[in-house]
């Protein structure tokens, strides 16, 4: 569910969910192939655990090795109200971002044709869309791929409730363009936006909408014939299509069909036997049954790292994310949507792959513990120390995710989830763990795998790549600290006005002191601003903290509640040249309070201001 104390970094799929430790097992009992039984017996167990604990209805899985499908099974109900089975064969989850792959893929096989250049300016196949010159080098699709275009991230209005409300593609592109805020190939930042308009650029070069597009040269030649990328699923395989749930009051509550306005970035609905074919044509490095989806050179191309921030931490594979999991090269994409959890793990040393799928939001925990227990029983190892780097100093100070927003009322998500870089006796404090040195600019997490590079861009900025994310140190103004004693400053001159502005009026009455009618003027909107502000924090403080979905847009009660910081404003702006105008008639303590009770709202404006609380964000 989109809820706005996160901004849903765009989906669930921003979230990696395959990032938590994963360490080797030494009684790890196989390698190679695994038969069947012993993925049975795996897998029975941990989705009976998995599923029971994240209150999840069910789950479907797929593994393959050697050319074929070792195992697939359902685990529980596709759909909790007419208590049907999950099926691998015929139950459609709706995969998410996984479907960037397909995206990948797609462009992969125009790249073969000679049709795009990866190199190339995006805008030598754009027409409609235009991606303005920010900085100097322009972003290609080699960007796209990596998520280095240096987007900024946006969440609001990605979805559509119905087919009527998806605007056509290029249209939505085109009017709902993220601000470039770093230059390309700098640093990654995950982008469905990027994803989407690759897609698109396949749909412009190759003649065909997305969906048909994806149809014809990717879903029918690998045999996948219950899945679709068209949104509705069509009528013939809709009946079939699994439901997605949340956990509330200890009932299930079915989660709607959401339309993605960025299809190509998240469209896809599959079963888990279709998407074994998928892995396997990968594997195969293009090829199943004597079928290719792509030629084996593009397909060992597309295999290959394209970017990592530091060489000695994992990064992208033209789109698929790279994972080292017990010291094996993953491959892997994963995604959420609706209430779907789903993730797609290659690992092309072992001729292995591994879907699953869950349809509760519960699933992200339940992988949390079933993907690093399927390698300890399947694929134990351990990774090696890398060697050389450049020796970096940290920059300790707050950091936020690159992929967050800029010019939207989405920014504030990047003070809300900031985090803060300490440096103790040599070693990292970051993201509530240790992380010891382990090479020049790199670090080991305690007690994990995961590891940390510290990077400075061409642009001077400071990063922080993980395995995972990568984080961008932020200005002192930008950090928690401050906005949080800004708004406490405002909160405690503002309560000095609402509350002692009554009082000081009685006192005068009861000593009949007059005050000059412009002054009491001036105090009263000075007054009126101050409690206005103060209905501002509590209720923005409220929605952060619950469950407000800007999904389908701004919600109209956000809409409203933005508006006040208009109306502080101009009250504000009022009370001042007021304040100006009656200076003369007032005493010396009046004075001194009106000018820090105005010193509290400015404070406060600056605040909305730069999070882009002013209302015209919308």
């Amino acid at each position: 569910m989109y809820v706005f104390r996160s901004m849903l970094a765009a989906v669930c799929a921003a979230l990696m969910i395959l990032v938590p430790p994963c360490v080797a097992s030494p009684a790890a009992a196989a390698t190679g192939i695994p038969d069947e039984r012993a993925l049975a017996d795996f897998f029975d167990a941990a989705m009976a655990d998995g599923l029971a604990a994240g209150h999840v209805p069910g789950a479907v899985v797929s593994v393959v090795g050697g050319g074929k499908t070792l195992f697939s099974k359902g685990y529980g109900l596709a759909d909790v109200e007419n208590r049907r089975p999950f099926d691998p064969d015929t139950s459609m989850v709706r995969i998410a971002s996984i479907t960037k792959l397909f995206t990948w893929t797609a462009v992969m096989q125009q790249v073969q044709q000679g049709k795009l250049d990866l190199k190339a300016d995006v805008n030598r196949y754009l027409t409609a869309v235009r991606i303005p010159a920010t900085y100097p080098r322009p972003i290609t699709l080699q960007d796209l791929m990596d998520h280095t275009a240096g987007f900024e991230d946006r969440t609001i209005g990605v979805g559509a409730r119905s087919k009527d409300d998806v605007p056509p593609l290029a249209d939505y592109l085109a009017g709902n363009m993220p601000a470039r805020v770093r230059p390309p190939g700098e640093v990654s930042a995950y982008s469905n936006y990027g994803a989407a308009l690759a897609g698109y650029i396949v749909s412009r070069v190759s003649g065909q909408p997305y969906d048909e597009y994806v149809r014809d040269h990717i879903l029918d030649p690998l045999a996948m014939r219950h899945s679709t990328a068209a949104e509705p699923v069509p009528a013939p395989l809709a009946a079939d299509l699994a439901r997605s749930y949340d956990y509330e009051g200890g009932a299930y509550r079915r989660k709607p069909f959401v339309f993605d306005n960025l299809a190509p970035d998240g469209s896809i609905s599959a079963t888990a036997s279709d998407m074994a074919h998928f892995m396997i044509a990968h594997l195969r490095n293009g090829r199943f049954g004597d079928r290719r989806i792509l030629d084996e050179p593009t397909a060992r191309l597309m295999h290959r790292r394209s970017f990592a921030a530091d060489p000695r931490v994992d990064g992208y594979a033209h789109g698929f994310k790279e994972q080292t999991l017990n010291g094996h090269r993953v491959i892997m994409h994963d995604g959420g949507w609706e209430g779907f959890q789903s993730a797609l793990l290659l690992v092309p040393d072992a001729d292995l792959g591994l879907f699953v799928s869950m349809n509760g939001l519960g699933g992200a925990d339940a992988f949390t513990d079933m993907i690093p227990a399927f390698f300890d029983r399947f694929l134990p190892g351990k990774r090696a120390v890398p060697e050389g780097g450049a020796s970096v100093t940290p920059v300790e100070g707050f950091y936020k995710l690159t992929r967050s927003a800029e010019s939207s009322i989405e920014k504030v998500v990047a003070l809300t989830g900031a985090t803060r870089l300490r440096v103790e006796g040599g070693k990292l404090i970051f993201r509530g763990s240790t992380w010891s040195p382990l090479g020049p600019g790199l670090y080991q997490q305690d007690g994990g795998t995961q590891r940390l590079a510290l990077v400075t861009g061409g642009s001077g900025a400071a990063y922080v790549a993980t395995d995972g994310p990568a984080y961008q140190h932020v200005s002192w103004w930008d950090t928690p600290p401050v906005n949080v004693v800004i708004v406490l400053l405002f909160a405690v001159t503002a309560l000095t006005a609402v509350l002692g502005l009554p009082v000081a009026a009685v006192v005068r009455r009861a000593k009949r002191r007059p005050v000059p009618r412009v002054w009491r003027a001036g105090r009263v909107l000075t007054g009126l601003a101050a409690a206005a502000g103060l209905v501002f924090v509590v209720l923005f403080t409220l929605v952060l903290t619950g469950d407000t979905s800007i999904l389908y847009g701004v919600p109209a009660n956000v809409q409203v509640l933005l508006v006040l910081p208009l109306l502080v404003l101009a009250l504000t702006v009022a009370g001042i040249a007021t304040t100006v105008k009656a200076w003369p008639h007032a005493g010396v303590l009046a004075r001194v309070h009106q000018v820090v009770v105005l010193a509290g709202l400015v404070a406060l404006l600056w605040f909305c201001r730069h999070w882009n609380l002013l209302g015209w964000h919308l």
